[in-house]
């Protein structure tokens, strides 16, 4: 499985936010709390980054990704009590439009994390 070292360090470290703060909290705290962990793992990263969003190879906007690690790993956070299956559609679509191959979708509202890797098909 392509970069499963760097993704397993990935949920390592939301397992860590998650332990130490629980659920209950805004997203944004989630953010800066992962934030803190990734530099204390020495995981390089951009937080809050714009990437292009296309169509047809064409530029068609902007969106902020949560986190880009490593310049490989799109990681998208939320702080919902369940994940749905919209929430991984949005995943999977922001993979394709920032022409990415790998992303994690965490979510630190349910009792135990969730996550998931998700996987842009149209990128061999």
């Amino acid at each position: 499985m392509e970069h499963e070292e760097l993704t397993h360090k990935i949920i390592g470290c939301a397992m860590q936010v998650h332990r130490a703060l629980g659920n209950g909290f805004q997203e944004v705290i989630y953010q800066r709390a992962l934030a803190i962990e990734f530099d204390h793992q020495n995981i390089n990263f951009e937080r809050e980054k714009v990437m292009p969003v296309f169509s047809r190879d064409l530029e068609i906007g902007t969106r902020r990704v949560d986190f880009f690690v490593e310049e490989n790993i799109m990681v998208e956070i939320k702080a919902r009590s369940e994940l749905d299956g919209s929430h991984l559609n949005q995943a999977m679509n922001y993979l394709e439009a920032y022409k990415m191959k790998i992303g994690l979708l965490i979510n630190f509202g349910a009792n135990t994390l969730q996550f998931k890797r998700v996987h842009n098909n149209k990128i061999l």
